[in-house]
């Protein structure tokens, strides 16, 4: 299980054993580097920890516990576990500020806890063969138990709607993750789940932050301490560049703490993705050593089938391959460990799918109006030429359930109506499979019960939070390229003291008209260049089927897992349906967002599949 883990810890291995349990750990030394060696004890050996990623406040914790009595013998964060734990017992996650995954083992009660960070930052993987819990950071570890594993179409329908899976669930049978905030605990005649913590909002109407100014000062105050501690290191700290607002602004916090930072920035052939020229302009400002990985069509085709190893679940686009290639070349300068942006657009409603859905609203008030759905055309500056001439397209995309303003997902219905119509590719043995499954339902029912009493843009964060960014970003796009090469990400904007905060801000403040992350935008304003808030935001994105086909033809690896023998013993897609698919890839110079969905869907499975499931020579 290790050896199939070894990119998240080079660094050094551990193992403790007794006669219940084993714990394993792959280290990537980042704090304590002589003497953190895991899995690591209390005092008396009687509790144990291994554990994944950082306790940012773990000096101000050290402190406390010393005050109360605790004696520690290394210089490591990880170390503070298993004393907090002797203190606090399960109330411990309210002390931590941090990122996380980890196993803490209490000898005397024979309690295991497993337990990860409120976002869902670190990986955390469980499965039961027979009586035996099987626990890892990786689900590829799980192939030294089982050997091989199978999909669990449900979760692959939700993939092919959301996105991601919704936790517990993965897209295999019987490997369940722990939920982001959650604390699994199992004893001998007990087995219970603690969630203690989940992003939250105030009741519509009723938020305590309205005044601008003190937006302002609390939005600064906490992130600056946020980027301090994340900084806390002995090795040396990067951060990514990506040219937009939020990197940028956490550039220009770590430029008060470093004399000279390195920066790292992914850059396209292809114009229509590329923000070289804002990234040079940052680069400058605050005259970084920086360092660009340029992307072309065949490099993303060449390490896919790698990606998609590491992603560990099928994607519907290829952005995760240029980030995987960014870590290397961050690991390849030597640093470890990088800052990055995530999560601002979450907590400060900066994507176009809020300010689609504030328009739909409007529009529904009226909605024979003519003049109020050309809102919508305001929100793609940045889209290929195609997307702005398919305007009839376009208007009877946002069209469908215009009306049903009271569906708990109304802010994403339509993304989500049309990635689910992808599935039409699947085989008839999967389609009756899912025959009566609905995912809406499924994702309902894990809703808080509040969750209806919040104001609709909190809603719609509510979802990117808990779908697009736990199962998505920081898994597929994030940690999982990061750690591909034992790079660790830290994100800033995931300080959960800026998520409490920031959820009641009044959401005039975040989304202002049309102006995305205004009060963030309005806290930083005096100290970026001009052209970063002059810029129209650009989502990131990657070629998709562009790097998979030359000359009108699929590439090797496209042959290889999407030939009919391969469709047929994988048994997931119609072979039939998947070709004539393939054939309009070949054939045209780009594709809708459906078409490029399922195609990347399509290939991204069936190498899964090969990998994960042993279906495929």
């Amino acid at each position: 299980m290790l050896s199939l883990m070894s990119h998240r810890g080079p660094d050094e291995s551990g193992m403790y054993k007794d006669a219940r349990i084993i714990l394993g750990h792959k280290r990537l030394s980042i704090i304590g580097l002589a003497s953190g060696t895991q899995p690591m004890a209390n005092k008396s050996k009687t509790i144990w920890v291994a554990a994944n990623g950082e306790i940012f406040n773990f000096i101000e914790l050290k402190k406390d516990l010393i005050k109360k009595g605790h004696r520690f013998s290394t210089t490591c964060d990880i170390e503070v576990l298993p004393h907090l734990y002797e203190e606090y017992g399960l109330d411990l996650f309210s002390h931590i500020n941090g990122q996380f995954a980890f196993a803490l083992w209490d000898k005397g009660r024979q309690r295991l806890m497993l337990a990860r960070d409120r976002f869902g930052i670190c990986p955390l993987f469980y499965a039961w063969t027979g009586s035996q819990l099987i626990f890892t950071s990786e689900i590829k570890a799980m192939l030294a138990v089982f050997g091989s594993l199978d999909l669990d179409y449900q979760g692959l329908s939700q993939v092919f709607t959301f996105w991601n899976t919704l936790a517990p669930r993965t897209v295999f049978k019987g490997i369940c993750q722990v939920t982001p905030g959650e604390c699994l605990v199992f004893e001998p005649e007990n087995t219970r789940s603690i969630i203690y913590w989940d992003s939250s909002f105030p009741v519509s109407g009723e938020h305590s932050i309205v005044d601008e100014n003190q937006a302002i000062e609390g939005i600064r105050e906490i992130l600056e301490d946020a980027t301090s501690i994340r900084l806390r290191s002995d090795v040396p700290v990067g951060a990514y560049l990506s040219g937009g607002l939020d990197s940028s602004i956490l550039a220009t916090l770590v430029s008060r703490h470093s004399r000279r930072m390195e920066t790292f920035s992914v850059s396209f052939d292809d114009p229509a993705y590329d923000e070289a020229p804002f990234q040079e302009a940052m680069g400058k400002k605050f005259d970084t050593s920086h360092h660009v990985e340029r992307v072309s069509y065949p490099d993303i085709g060449d390490i896919f089938e790698n990606v998609i190893w590491h992603t560990e679940t099928p994607v519907l686009r290829s952005a995760p391959a240029p980030m995987f290639l960014l870590s290397r070349l961050t690991r390849d300068h030597g640093i470890k460990v990088v800052l990055t942006g995530e999560g601002a657009d979450e907590m400060f409603g900066g994507y176009d799918i809020f300010k689609e859905a504030k328009i739909r609203r409007f529009w529904s008030q009226f909605p024979d109006s003519h003049l109020r759905p050309q809102l919508l055309f305001r929100l793609y500056p940045y889209a290929p030429v195609q997307m702005k001439r398919s305007g009839r397209l376009l208007l009877s995309f946002y069209r469908l359930d215009l009306m049903d303003t009271s569906h708990f997902g109304y802010s994403h219905l339509p993304t989500w109506h049309n990635t689910s119509l992808i599935q039409k590719y699947f085989s008839d043995e999967v389609k009756e499979n899912l025959a009566g499954y609905d995912p809406f339902e499924e994702l309902e029912s894990i809703l808080p019960k509040e969750f209806f009493t919040w104001h609709p843009l909190n809603q719609a964060q509510y979802l990117e939070i808990k779908l697009l960014l736990a199962g998505y970003l920081l898994s597929s796009q994030g940690e999982r390229m990061t750690m591909a090469n034992s790079v660790e990400g830290r994100y800033p904007y995931l300080d959960h003291r800026l998520a409490e905060f920031s959820a009641c801000i009044d959401p005039r403040l975040k989304l202002k008209g049309l102006n995305e992350k205004y009060i963030l935008k309005k806290a930083f304003h005096g100290e970026l260049p001009h052209e970063i808030f002059a810029r129209t935001k650009q989502p990131y994105g990657a070629p998709n089927k562009e790097a998979f086909f030359k000359d009108g033809k699929p590439r090797d690896a496209v042959s290889r897992y999407l030939d009919d023998d391969a469709l047929n013993r994988a048994g997931v897609f119609d072979p039939l349906m998947a070709q004539n698919l393939l054939r309009k890839c070949a054939g045209s110079s780009r594709l809708g967002f459906r078409d490029s969905s399922a195609f990347m869907g399509i290939l991204s499975t069936q190498i899964l599949v090969s990998k994960f499931c042993d279906f495929i020579s």
